[in-house]
């Protein structure tokens, strides 16, 4: 009998459009920043269904919140309160700009932010809430957004999960935060490769953002190569970054757009089946959306309870010995040593994010999984806890 191919984590699911048209673009001569980009942003403000919103595409997630926080005014002697049950990428963009990171625990249903430790963290030294929708699953921003205003805070969202989620039926990045940021990394509900989207409502903070998206340039390098006039003028008045997305990463973008929607279903799809075959398991489930509301599905997040078999680390070795690849989402920014030793951090601060951490497992959750690979993960699952 031959052994099956590893499965991995994740895979992306690319399709013929969108190879047709990244080599469209290749041919085109147009390869960096320019009409497809342009292109790819207006399709994702009309996907959010606003007129209002400008959306500003990146080449990461973590670029579009480092504009995001810039463009806010954000600054030393700043604090920002986010979530320690992340990556470092939602932190670390505040330390880029010289502020300072206030990191609170999760709610233990959701592993989302805690909105009583966010208000418990304020100080006269905050400037903003970062909160992060966990694996796919909305935090309560309405919540969020009263103590915001209570408090004259600003909100930028982390939305690198969250794309289609939805909050009362309204989708992420169209509520009343200052902005959001979604990313397309490879293993997201869709992928441009690398790249990112940060959206908002507010045309000084879009105004901001485009001018340090490249360079801090007065004019966008698409207009000056593109015009059918001289106008090879420009003035840096700042010092921006590198942060523009190539129009062979947005080619991706038009069509994985287009998929989102049945992207969404298909891991959700999976999701259920996973329920289902888990419910008898020593497992807590992940949580699901409210009645009504999406969840994109992102991550498929289990935690095996305190009497599980096996321990978490032993799971994750018996999943691998059954040719498929698991993750943990993630390892908490307390137990880091940068952040740990930056703020005097200690595992007990955080008691629900640790007991998260030793206890949590991602399964592969993707699209190009097909019943057969889903199957696989339920056998396996279950041989190891049943």
């Amino acid at each position: 009998m031959t052994a099956q191919p590893f499965l991995p984590f994740a895979l992306p699911d690319i399709g013929d459009d969108e190879i047709a048209e990244v080599v469209d673009t290749l041919k085109s001569g147009w390869i960096t920043t320019g009409p497809k980009a342009k292109r790819f942003e207006q399709a994702f403000a009309e996907f959010l269904g606003d007129p209002q919103i400008e959306c500003i595409a990146v080449n990461s997630a973590t670029a579009g919140l480092h504009l995001a926080l810039e463009a806010i005014g954000l600054g030393p002697g700043d604090e920002v309160i986010t979530t320690t049950h992340t990556f470092t990428a939602t932190a670390e963009v505040v330390r880029y700009l010289g502020a300072d990171v206030k990191l609170v625990d999760i709610d233990p249903a959701t592993l989302n932010i805690d909105i009583a430790a966010i208000e418990a963290a304020i100080t006269p030294r905050t400037k903003a809430i970062l909160p992060v929708h966990y694996a796919g699953l909305a935090v309560d921003m309405l919540a969020i957004l009263d103590i915001a205003r209570r408090h004259g805070l600003r909100v930028v969202e982390d939305a690198a999960h969250a794309l289609p989620t939805t909050l009362e039926k309204e989708l992420i990045g169209t509520l009343g935060s200052d902005a959001a940021v979604f990313s397309f990394y490879a293993n997201k509900t869709m992928t441009t490769g690398e790249g990112g989207m940060l959206v908002t409502r507010n045309p000084e903070l879009a105004k901001r953002a485009r001018i340090m998206r490249l360079h801090g340039m007065s004019r966008d390098a698409f207009d000056r190569f593109t015009a059918k006039v001289p106008s090879w003028y420009y003035e840096i008045v700042a010092p921006g970054f590198k942060y523009n997305l190539t129009d062979i990463a947005a080619a991706l973008g038009l069509h994985q757009l287009k998929r989102v929607r049945a992207f969404q279903q298909r891991r959700e799809q999976i999701a259920e089946r996973f329920n289902e075959a888990f419910a008898d398991l020593p497992l807590i489930l992940p949580p699901q959306a409210p009645e009504g509301d999406i969840h994109a599905w992102h991550l498929y997040v289990v935690r095996l309870v305190d009497d599980a078999p096996i321990d978490r680390d032993a799971f994750i070795e018996g999943m691998f010995a059954a040719g498929i690849g698991c993750s943990v989402h993630y390892v908490p920014l307390h137990l880091h040593p940068y952040w740990r030793d930056r703020y005097g951090l200690t595992p007990e601060q955080f008691p629900r994010s640790q007991k998260a951490y030793e206890r949590t497992v991602s399964l592969p959750l993707y699209t190009a999984m097909s019943d057969g690979d889903v199957e696989r993960v339920v056998t396996a699952v279950r041989g190891l806890l049943a």
